[in-house]
């Protein structure tokens, strides 16, 4: 089968999409915490952009071929006929549609050599169109625009242009600041689809008050006002076609309009066109829930009894896959009829910092500096973690490289607070002058976020000296040895030695094979030594490998020297 070059790239492109959009999947675990509902781990990506797309990319059109069928329909302002009724009687525009060589070259390219991707256009259409109809009902311009959104981002909320203009409507920042989105690190507005509409809806209404005329108009959309305001002086003319025949505007600009009109024109009637069993999706839906700066999007689906997929789709705006840090609070989109359910669970969500665990395998040309700068780890913990005594590495063998999760759990009903429940896991820290949230961060190993939310700050600028901050960390359970070597390693870096009575553990080896509890608790903890496996461990202690991987969640075989597995002591 011969490809053309053009259609090799789609293919990657559509590959790499696929892939990227089923790593999106949420993570589940469950923990040793005695009375608690089952909890989840929430690996944030710090930059959510990962999924954007660029509009040309994401609708496969191209650019060339419509450029080369547009060369051959000649001049630009010949014979445009008024269409004001299609065949079908309960079928109208509210859009001036014409008809002419342009529109009609768009008419069949969509029904032909872009037929799947129109289809596609179609199908997402429904889920914002109500949304959008109200809001241009509201200010009274014609529904039919809907259909710019569908020829700028094919209805994507994620897409992007080569000139970096993002979102439903494909706003360049400048132009969204000035309609009053918000663009910063945390949210990007272009990307919300109620917000982003009533900026377009406000911007088309300022362009039509300009130039009186929705060709001109869109066009202005499209290539600027100043643009579409200076061509027509120049020229001496007072329509857009007329405009379109001279060698000014841009062909991007110029196949805006005829390519909005032929949009409209199958949108409307679908069927007479061609398009048949169109699978329609459901109308965007949700409720509003106010929460405090910082939450993550797994904190969010856990209390609305939801998917971490599920809540981002309805935030696409969320940069950072945690509400902004910078406002006191933030109304979030949950799904529809869950707000009574979501505030209840609220009030009982808790939130801890752990350390878990990868495996890298050293390869050639491999250093640890390197190996070090890969992660974002220091070469003191790497060091502590593997149980190494040199930088020196040996090709082929794997590393266990430390990595920050947070662990969400819902507390029991009625519970007021998280202390009584975590109070093991508690550590107090009383704010120096000069310490921000990012240094108390990087001394404990805890994102900015998690001191925010366990503190209810308004900020993360909002702090003071003298003000005591809590934090909740997980040293105990399995991921206690990679947590303790995390604090050891912070402790160190810091110049601090902790005190006889300090919350941050140093790392000791544990010379005792069973850590026997004063407490009636049956099970008890064993530090995993060098040379263990799940087998010997189960001779050991009179029981099976099924029985341990049970008690500790473990999902394989896999353990390593230095980690602590719960085990049931049986009676001789």
């Amino acid at each position: 089968m011969n490809y053309t070059f053009n259609t090799l790239i789609k293919l990657v492109l559509f590959f790499c999409a696929a892939v990227i959009l089923s790593s999106c999947a949420d993570r589940t675990t469950v923990t040793t915490l005695p009375d608690l509902p089952e909890p989840i781990i929430d690996e944030t990506n710090e930059e959510d952009d990962s999924d954007l797309q660029l509009v040309e990319t994401e609708s496969g059109m191209c650019l060339d071929e419509e450029l080369i069928a547009l060369g051959e329909t000649g001049l630009w302002n010949m014979e445009s006929t008024p269409v004001s009724v299609s065949p079908r009687e309960d079928v109208r525009y509210d859009f001036p549609v014409v008809m002419n060589k342009q529109v009609g070259m768009y008419l069949d390219l969509f029904q032909n050599k872009q037929k799947r991707q129109f289809k596609q256009w179609l199908e997402r259409s429904t889920k914002y169109r109500t949304l959008m109809e109200a809001e241009l009902a509201r200010a009274g311009l014609p529904l039919n625009l809907v259909y710019l959104s569908m020829i700028e981002s094919a209805f994507y909320p994620r897409a992007y242009s080569r000139s970096r203009a993002v979102g439903l409507w494909q706003f360049m920042r400048a132009t969204g600041k000035e309609y009053h989105l918000k663009i910063d690190k945390y949210v990007d507005e272009r990307r919300d689809a109620e917000k982003s509409t009533k900026a377009a809806v406000r911007y088309l209404s300022d362009l039509y008050n300009a130039f009186g005329d929705w060709h001109l108009a869109v066009a202005a959309y499209n290539g600027g006002p100043g643009k579409i305001r200076g061509g027509l002086k120049r020229y001496k003319v007072d329509n857009f076609w007329d405009l379109a025949s001279h060698k000014y505007l841009k062909m991007e600009t110029k196949r805006y309009v005829p390519k909005l009109i032929a949009a409209i024109i199958i949108a409307k009637d679908p069927e007479k066109y061609g398009f048949y069993d169109i699978q329609y999706e459901e109308p965007l839906r949700y409720d509003r829930l106010e929460v405090r700066p910082g939450m993550s999007l797994g904190a969010v689906a856990m209390i609305s009894n939801s998917t971490t997929r599920e809540i981002k789709q309805l935030n696409q705006e969320l940069r950072k896959g945690i509400t902004p840090l910078n406002r006191a609070s933030y109304t979030i989109n949950i799904p529809p009829s869950s707000a009574p359910l979501a505030k209840r669970n609220l009030t009982r969500l808790h939130s801890m910092v752990s350390t878990d665990f990868k495996s890298h395998r050293i390869k050639n040309g491999d250093t640890l500096s390197k190996i070090c700068r890969k992660y974002g780890v220091n070469k003191t913990t790497i060091l502590k973690v593997n149980n190494l005594h040199s930088s020196k590495l040996i090709v082929g063998r794997n590393l266990r490289i430390p990595y920050t999760t947070v662990t969400y759990q819902l507390l029991p009903a009625g519970s007021k607070n998280a202390t009584a429940a975590f109070n093991e896991n508690l550590v107090l820290h009383r704010i120096k002058p000069g310490e921000s949230v990012s240094k108390i961060a990087k001394k404990y190993n805890v994102p900015e976020r998690m001191i925010v939310e366990w503190n209810g700050l308004t900020s993360v600028h909002r702090i003071r000296a003298g003000q005591q901050l809590s934090l909740y960390i997980n040293r105990n359970g399995k991921r206690a040895d990679v947590a303790q070597t995390a604090y050891s390693t912070v402790a160190a870096s810091s110049q601090e030695r902790p005190g006889k009575n300090s919350r941050i553990a140093s790392l000791r080896a544990d010379k005792k094979k069973i850590h026997i509890s004063a407490s009636s608790n049956p099970y008890r903890w064993y530090q995993v030594q060098n040379g263990d496996s799940l087998w010997t461990i189960s001779r050991k202690f009179r029981t099976s490998t099924a029985e341990i991987k049970k008690w500790n969640n473990l999902k394989s075989n896999l353990i390593h020297p230095g980690s602590r597995l719960k085990l049931k002591l049986k009676k001789v």
